[in-house]
């Protein structure tokens, strides 16, 4: 495949801990985060062109204060950042903001652009956590009155996955582990504690096959990224993680008008991906997946073709994906075990695949990268999304 250079790179980075955290507002989460992702540039506020905050679903406050430019009065950027324009794709945010990010640096509109998603989901009061993601994507006239919700959506998916590919009930479990190994490892995870394919397959069942450890948590979160132009990047940082190739499908907007929720549109994402990159599947070293339930991270392996012939079942359950595996998988821990922070849980897993190629993963830093990839995919599973990222410029 032909080599294409980069025209954007990451340059810094910003977290916070994810889990419930009442007592932290949104916005200080919010400027914590990006302060971080400024000061891991070596920039001031005062370098930052655009700012572009992603939509926050727990406080329409909050989210009208992002729309109008808060950030860039909190930050100390007024008079010098040119634009505050607000993304939104639910959990595709990270592809979709990314690439607006990287074709403003590329076209000279901007120099340095701050993403940075904040939101409270994990801190709503039980029931309104629960009505915002029961309703959300599901069609009003012919979904929603038979009782369809989120959970229902990932069962869907992972029956007719099961039913395909022969994935059993202990190898959707064991993405859970390999997920919770990663968590261990990372300070800023919801859920530390280790767990076992016994544990998820004796919790509580939800909506079959999917169980109470099969589903991800709401929680509060905040992650920030710099993205400035490639030729710039190396000027900036001493590792820069460039943008190399991005590929993305639009599939469906309901579970019901999906025509294949075994494949979803990875396979043809990836391709594109790729393609783009002028590398394979052979010269990616680690993936970070989005997930929230075990087979959407599954489905991603299968049509990345990162499991080397295998089923992606048996590949995750032989340990490839797992702290120590062939192929390292969303080392953050996810949605599954770092949390579930609305439109954020994406964003961290981008963070994430920056955060390991710019080896400051601490302790569960994956050794000799080069390249990764990301999947983003929003509502219910309705686009999917796939970027290689590099070293390598």
């Amino acid at each position: 495949m032909p080599m294409q250079k980069a025209r954007a790179a990451a340059v810094g980075i910003g977290e916070v801990p994810s889990g419930r955290f009442p007592e932290r507002s949104e916005i200080e989460a919010a400027i914590l985060a990006c302060r971080q992702a400024i000061l891991d540039a070596g920039m001031s506020p005062r370098d930052i062109d655009v700012v572009m905050p992603v939509g926050a679903l727990a406080s329409r406050h909050f989210n009208v204060d992002l729309v109008f430019s808060r950030l860039c009065e909190e930050l100390g950027m007024l008079r010098s950042a040119r634009m505050n324009v607000q993304v939104m794709s639910g959990g595709a945010t990270s592809a979709s903001m990314l690439a607006l990010a990287e074709g403003l640096v590329a076209s000279g509109l901007a120099r340095n652009v701050l993403c940075v998603h904040s939101d409270a989901v994990g801190s709503l009061p039980k029931q309104a956590g629960i009505d915002l993601f029961s309703t959300t994507g599901v069609s009003e006239e012919w979904e929603a009155p038979y009782g369809h919700n989120m959970n229902a959506v990932g069962a869907l998916a992972s029956n007719r996955y099961m039913h395909e590919t022969g994935t059993t009930d202990e190898e959707m479990a064991a993405l859970c582990v390999s997920l919770r190994k990663w968590a261990e490892l990372n300070p800023h995870a919801m859920f530390r504690t280790p767990l076992t394919i016994e544990e998820v397959l004796a919790s509580k069942m939800v909506a079959t096959p999917l169980r109470a450890k099969h589903c991800n948590m709401l929680a509060d979160g905040a992650a920030a990224f710099i993205v400035a132009r490639a030729e710039d990047a190396s000027h900036i940082t001493a590792n820069p993680v460039y943008v190399r190739g991005h590929g993305s499908l639009v599939t469906h907007y309901t579970t019901s008008q999906d025509t294949d929720l075994a494949r979803l549109g990875y396979e043809q994402a990836a391709a594109q991906a790729y393609e783009k990159a002028g590398i394979g599947p052979k010269d990616i070293q680690i993936a970070e997946l989005y997930d929230a339930y075990p087979v959407f991270a599954m489905i991603a392996l299968d049509g990345l073709k990162l499991c080397r012939g295998e089923r992606a079942g048996a590949f995750v359950a032989a340990g490839e994906t797992a702290p120590g595996g062939s192929m390292p998988m969303t080392t953050n821990g996810g949605m599954l075990s770092q949390g579930h922070t609305a439109v954020g849980g994406g964003i961290a897993v981008l963070v994430e695949a920056f955060r390991q190629l710019m080896g400051k993963a601490g302790a569960r830093q994956v050794p000799n990268l080069v390249n990764a990839v990301e999947t983003a995919s929003g509502g219910t599973w309705m686009d999917s999304h796939v970027t290689i990222l590099s070293k390598e410029h």
